[in-house]
C-alpha cells in the first residue's frame, strides 16, 4: 500500500497509509487526542473524521475547543437529529434540507398540520434522548441510482430533487444518526453524544417556499439555536430578550421616527423626529467626505435599460430591479427604463465627461444615492432591510498603483467614522478571488496584496475569507460589533477593474495614451436607512446628544413657569439646541414618564424656585437623580454637546 506524508501544526511530519483517516491519525498520536477529536482540517478543508485521505496534506485535529468547526458541526448535526426527531414522532412528514445559520440551524418540512410551540418541546425532548442514547454516526458514497431507489422506496420527493440537483461527477454522500439518514455533503460529528444536550433551544417556525421558489410548494421551517455550553446558550437567551427590548421598530414607534405601511412595502415614512436623525448623520457624512477629498454629486433615479445592459446589470440583476416602462411621445415601443440598484454606472457617466488625466486621479466621487430594490415582502424587516434607501456611496477612480494608498486613507477615514458614531469595535474581513473570475492571476495577485497590505499599514488585523470576492476583484467588508455582542457587516471597499472597461472609461497616462481607470467602491455606513436602525438598536434609543432628535424638553411644573419656560427654550434653540417646550397641565412626574419612554436625553423642570433664581433643575435620561444649574451653565453645556464630534 503507497505512503503519504501528514505534515502537522507543530511542522513535524509523518508518513501513514494513503486512505488513513484523521481517526485514525488521531488515535496515533495518544489515546486522549482520539477521544477528544470532533473533526479536521486537511488542507485547510473541514474533514470528517471517518474520510480517508489519500495524498500527502497539512493536518490538524479538531476538537471541542476550536470553536469554529465545534460550532458548525454541533448545529449541523442538530439539525439532522431534529429532522430524526420529527420524523419518528410524524412518520408521515417529508424532509427537505437543514443548512447551518447564524447561531443555529434551520430544516424545512412537508407536513400538512402546522407545527405548534407544544411541538416543539415535544420534539426538543425527544432530540435530547437521541442524543443520550450516542448513537453511532455513519457515512457512506453511493452511486445515483443506488440513491434515487433508496428515496424512491421512502416517498421522499424532496430528496430525489435534491439529488438531481447534484453535478454529474461530484460525490454523493449519505450520513446516518443512528438508523435515520439523510443525504449531506458532511463533515458529521462521530456520535450524537458529541452534542452538547443543554445548549440548544428551538426558537420558531415559519413558512418557507421549497427551494425560496414562490410558485412550489410552501413548506415549514423550524429554527434552532445551539451552542458549545448551556452557559453561552444563556449568554445567547439573554442578548435575544435585551435585542427584543432594543428592536427598532419598537423604538420608532415609541420615539415616533417613521412607519411603514402596505401602500409602500419596504419603503420609509420618515416623521420629523426620524429626519432629524437622518439629516444631522447626512450632514455629517457630508463633512467628513468634504474634509477626505471627495466631491459630491447626484445621478438620476431612472436611468434607460441601455445603461444596465452596457454595465451588466440587466442580465444579472433584473430580478431585483424595478422596470419602469414609458410610452414617449406615443411612440410604438414603449422605452424601458429601471430605477436605479446602486449608483456606480452612473458615476462611470460623470468620469467619462471630457478628457481625464493620470493628474486627476485619483478621483473621489461621492454621492447619497436614493436607490430602489426589490427585496421579496418576507425578508423586509423594518428599516433594517427596505426596498428604497440611501447609501453613503463613494467610487475612486484611481490607477492600479493607488489601491494600497486609497484603501489605507479609507481605512482610516472610516475608523474615525465609527468611533465619532460609538463603535469601537470592528473587524476587517478580506475576501480574495473566487473560481469563476475574470482578469490575470498577476492582477489578482497585486490587488489582493494591495489590500493586504493598506490594512497592515493602517495598524490592523485582517481575517481572510477565500473565494468570497467578487469575480472582478477582492474586496474589504467592515463588520462593527455592537453594544450587546451582534455583528452587523456595514462598510465595503471593492477593487473593481471590471465596470470601467464595460463602460468605456479611460484617462490620458503619462505616455500619453488611454488607459482604463480602476474603480473602487466604498461605504462607510451602508445605507443610512439600516444604519440608523443599527444606531438605534446600539444605543436602545439613547442616542448621543448630537444626533437625538429631541435634545432638551423643558417641563413646566406650574403653569405660573410658563413665561420662564418660554425663555429657556428660546436661549437653548438660539444657542443650537434642539429644545421644545411641555407646558401641559400635567404633574411633573408623567411629563418625565412619557418623554423618558420617547428618550429625550434631558429633562428641565421649571417650577417656582428656579423661576426666582433663574434656574433650570435638570434630569438627565436614565438618572434618577436631579441637578440645578444656572441658566447660562445650562445653554452653554448643551450648546456644546449638540455639537457633532467633527465640530467640536
Amino acid at each position: 500500500m503507497s505512503q503519504i506524508s501528514l505534515t502537522f501544526p507543530d511542522g513535524k511530519i509523518r508518513d501513514y497509509a494513503a486512505g488513513v483517516t484523521p481517526a485514525e491519525v488521531a488515535a496515533s498520536i495518544a489515546p486522549s487526542l482520539a477521544k477528544a477529536a470532533i473533526s479536521a482540517q486537511v488542507n485547510g478543508k473541514h474533514w470528517d473524521l471517518a474520510w480517508p485521505i489519500l495524498s500527502d496534506a497539512t493536518v490538524s485535529i479538531n476538537t471541542i475547543k476550536d470553536e469554529g468547526p465545534a460550532l458548525e458541526l454541533i448545529r449541523h448535526d442538530l439539525a439532522h437529529i431534529m429532522a430524526r426527531a420529527v420524523q419518528e414522532i410524524w412518520p408521515d412528514v417529508k424532509v427537505t434540507i437543514g443548512p447551518v445559520r447564524d447561531y443555529g440551524w434551520f430544516y424545512d418540512f412537508d407536513r400538512a398540520e402546522p407545527f405548534t410551540p407544544e411541538d416543539l418541546g415535544q420534539i426538543e425532548a425527544r432530540m435530547k434522548q437521541i442524543i443520550n442514547a450516542r448513537e453511532p454516526v455513519k457515512t457512506e458514497l453511493w452511486d445515483r441510482e443506488r440513491t434515487r431507489k433508496y428515496y424512491e422506496q421512502r416517498g421522499e420527493p424532496f430528496k430525489i430533487e435534491l439529488l438531481d440537483r447534484i453535478p454529474e461527477g461530484e460525490d454523493i454522500r449519505m450520513y446516518w444518526h443512528g438508523d435515520w439518514q439523510d443525504l449531506c455533503r458532511g463533515p458529521h460529528l462521530q456520535h450524537t453524544g458529541q452534542v452538547p444536550a443543554d445548549a440548544f433551544k428551538l426558537t420558531h417556525v415559519a413558512g418557507a417556499y421549497w427551494l425560496g421558489d414562490a410558485s412550489r410548494p410552501m413548506l415549514q421551517r423550524i429554527y434552532g439555536i445551539a451552542f458549545r455550553n448551556r452557559d453561552d446558550l444563556k449568554a445567547h437567551m439573554t442578548m435575544l430578550e435585551e435585542a427584543a427590548k432594543r428592536d427598532h421598530r419598537k423604538l420608532g414607534r415609541e420615539m415616533n421616527l417613521f412607519h411603514m405601511q402596505e401602500e409602500a412595502p419596504g419603503q420609509v415614512f420618515w416623521h420629523p423626529n426620524g429626519w432629524t436623525i437622518y439629516t444631522q448623520l447626512q450632514d455629517y457624512m457630508r463633512r467628513q467626505q468634504r474634509r477626505g477629498g471627495y466631491v459630491e454629486v447626484n445621478t438620476p433615479q431612472v436611468v434607460n435599460r441601455k445603461l444596465w445592459e452596457a454595465s451588466g446589470h440587466w442580465a444579472n440583476y433584473q430580478e431585483n430591479m424595478f422596470i419602469v416602462e414609458v410610452d414617449e411621445d406615443h411612440a410604438r415601443e414603449k422605452t424601458v427604463n429601471a430605477l436605479k440598484p446602486m449608483n456606480c454606472p452612473c458615476h462611470v457617466q460623470i468620469f467619462n465627461v471630457g478628457l481625464k488625466s493620470y493628474r486627476d486621479l485619483p478621483l473621489r466621487m461621492a454621492e447619497f444615492g436614493s436607490c430602489a430594490r426589490y427585496e421579496p415582502s418576507g425578508a423586509l424587516h423594518g428599516i433594517m432591510r427596505v426596498r428604497g434607501f440611501t447609501q453613503d456611496d463613494a467610487h475612486i477612480f484611481c490607477t492600479e498603483n493607488q489601491i494600497e494608498a486609497e484603501a489605507k486613507k479609507f481605512i482610516e477615514f472610516l475608523a474615525a467614522i465609527y468611533a465619532d458614531l460609538g463603535f469601537d469595535q470592528w473587524r476587517i474581513k478580506l475576501s480574495t478571488r473566487p473560481e469563476k473570475r475574470i482578469g490575470t492571476e498577476e492582477s489578482w495577485d497585486y490587488a489582493e496584496g494591495a489590500l493586504a497590505s493598506a490594512v497592515t499599514a493602517a495598524g490592523y488585523a485582517y481575517e481572510i475569507f477565500p473565494g468570497e470576492g467578487a469575480f472582478y476583484g477582492p474586496k474589504l467588508e467592515f463588520v462593527l460589533r455592537d453594544a450587546i455582542g451582534r455583528d452587523w457587516q456595514c462598510g465595503t471597499f471593492q477593487v473593481d477593474p471590471n465596470l470601467p472597461e464595460r463602460l468605456d472609461a479611460h484617462y490620458i497616462g503619462e505616455d500619453g495614451m488611454k488607459h482604463r481607470p480602476i474603480m473602487l467602491h466604498r461605504a462607510c455606513l451602508g445605507s443610512f436607512e439600516r444604519f440608523i436602525g443599527i444606531l438605534i438598536e446600539n444605543h436602545a434609543g439613547k442616542l448621543p446628544f448630537w444626533l437625538a432628535p429631541r435634545q432638551v424638553v423643558v417641563a413646566s411644573i406650574v403653569s405660573d413657569a410658563d413665561d420662564y419656560v418660554a425663555e429657556v427654550v428660546t436661549a437653548l434653540t438660539l444657542a443650537g439646541v434642539r429644545a421644545e417646550a411641555d407646558m401641559r397641565n400635567e404633574k411633573i412626574n408623567y411629563k418625565v414618564r412619557e418623554h423618558s419612554v420617547a428618550k429625550v436625553p434631558v429633562i428641565l423642570a421649571i417650577g417656582m424656585n428656579e423661576v426666582n433664581e433663574r434656574t433650570v433643575s435638570v434630569r438627565r435620561l436614565g438618572d434618577t437623580r436631579t441637578q440645578t444649574m444656572t441658566l447660562d451653565e445650562a445653554v452653554a453645556e448643551f450648546a456644546a454637546a449638540a455639537l457633532a464630534p467633527d465640530q467640536r
